[in-house]
C-alpha cells in the first residue's frame, strides 16, 4: 500500500501538467523578483512606495486590475514549483550518487519549502490577510527568542541565510547554475546573454541575502529587535551607506536579472 502511493505520489511529481504549470510557476518567480527590483529603485531615487520584499511585491500585484486572480495564479505556479521540487528531493538525481545526491535533494528541499512559502504567501494576500515581512519577522523573531536556546536558534538562521547568500554569489561568479538549463538550444549571442543575466541576478540577490542575514543575527546578538528587519530593512541599511543610492541600485537591478532570468528558465530549465 505504502509503495503504492508512492510510486503515484512520483508519478504526480513527473506529470506533464505539473510540468506545465511549474514552468508557469517560473514566470510568477521571475515576475515576483522584478517588482522587488523595481520598489528597491523607487527606494534608492526617493519616489516612496511599498516596501521592496516579498509582500510589497505581492501587494503591487494586487493593487492592479483582474490583480486578485493574477495573485492566485502566482500562488497556484509557485505550489507547482513546489511540489515539483519535492518530488526532486524524494525521488530526483538518480544519476548522481552519493553525496552528490544527497546534496543535491538536499537544496530542492529547501528550494520547495521556499516556493511553497511564496505560494501561500500569495494566497494570503489574495485573501486579505497578508502582512508586511517586516512585521512577521519581527513578531517571529520574538516568539523564536522566548524559547530556550532562542537566540542560538535565530543567530544560526541569520547565518544560514548569510550561507544561502554567499552560495547565490559564488553560484553567479561560477556560472553553475548553467547546469540547470538547456543551453543547447540556443544560439551563442543568447547564451552568453542568458549567462549575464544570471550571473547578475544571482550574485545581486545573494549579497542581499548576506545583509538580510547578518542583519537578523547582528540584531539578536545585540538584543535591538528594531534591526531584526526583512528584505526591505536591509534595503534600507544598503541606502544608508556612503553611495548607498548607487550600490541599491545595482542590488535593485540584481533582483531585476535575476527575475528574467527565473522567467527565461520556464523555457529552458530541464525537468
Amino acid at each position: 500500500m505504502t509503495t503504492e502511493a508512492g510510486r503515484k505520489a512520483e508519478l504526480a511529481g513527473d506529470s506533464k501538467s505539473l510540468e506545465v504549470i511549474a514552468r508557469g510557476g517560473l514566470i510568477a518567480y521571475g515576475v515576483v523578483h522584478l517588482l522587488i527590483g523595481w520598489l528597491a529603485l523607487k527606494i534608492a531615487w526617493a519616489s516612496g512606495g511599498k516596501s521592496a520584499d516579498v509582500s510589497g511585491a505581492l501587494g503591487t500585484v494586487a493593487d492592479q486590475p483582474f490583480g486578485k486572480i493574477l495573485l492566485w495564479l502566482i500562488a497556484v505556479g509557485l505550489m507547482a514549483l513546489a511540489l515539483w521540487q519535492a518530488s526532486e528531493a524524494i525521488w530526483g538525481y538518480r544519476s548522481r550518487e552519493g553525496t552528490d545526491r544527497v546534496r543535491r535533494q538536499l537544496i530542492s528541499g529547501a528550494k520547495a519549502v521556499v516556493y511553497a512559502a511564496l505560494g501561500i504567501g500569495a494566497a494570503l494576500v489574495a485573501l486579505g490577510s497578508g502582512s508586511s515581512s517586516a512585521q512577521s519577522q519581527q513578531q517571529a523573531t520574538s516568539g523564536v527568542l522566548a524559547w530556550p536556546g532562542g537566540r542560538v536558534i535565530v543567530v544560526v538562521t541569520g547565518l544560514i541565510i548569510v550561507g544561502v547568500g554567499v552560495a547565490g554569489v559564488v553560484k553567479g561568479v561560477r556560472k553553475s547554475f548553467t547546469e540547470e538549463i538547456d543551453t543547447a538550444s540556443m544560439s551563442p549571442s543568447a547564451r552568453e546573454g542568458v549567462e549575464r543575466m544570471g550571473q547578475v541576478g544571482y550574485v545581486g540577490k545573494g549579497l542581499a541575502l548576506v545583509v538580510v542575514g547578518g542583519l537578523l543575527s547582528y540584531a539578536t546578538l545585540t538584543f535591538d529587535r528594531q534591526k531584526a528587519q526583512g528584505l526591505d530593512g536591509a534595503l534600507q541599511t544598503i541606502l544608508a551607506q556612503p553611495f548607498g543610492r548607487f550600490l541599491l541600485t545595482a542590488v535593485a537591478l540584481g533582483f531585476v536579472a535575476f527575475g528574467l532570468f527565473a522567467m527565461l528558465q520556464s523555457r529552458y530549465r530541464r525537468m
